[in-house]
């Protein structure tokens, strides 16, 4: 398994809130985010914040 570049783009109030979880846990925010993506509940967490999302962009029933 080879490394691969993920580049990501967030606004800047996200990005100072993840900076403090990273900072209150000693990690840069690059480590804090690799370390999230690794958790074993991720793809569970993931995939309920992309279904409240697909609901909370639902177009009103007509």
């Amino acid at each position: 398994m080879g490394s691969h570049v993920l580049s990501l783009r967030i606004d800047g109030e996200l990005l100072d809130r993840v900076r403090g979880h990273a900072a209150k846990r000693g990690m840069s925010v690059q480590d804090y985010v690799v370390r999230t993506l690794m958790r074993d509940d991720f793809d569970e967490r993931f995939k309920t914040a992309v279904d409240e999302t697909e609901r909370f962009y639902a177009a009103p029933p007509k």
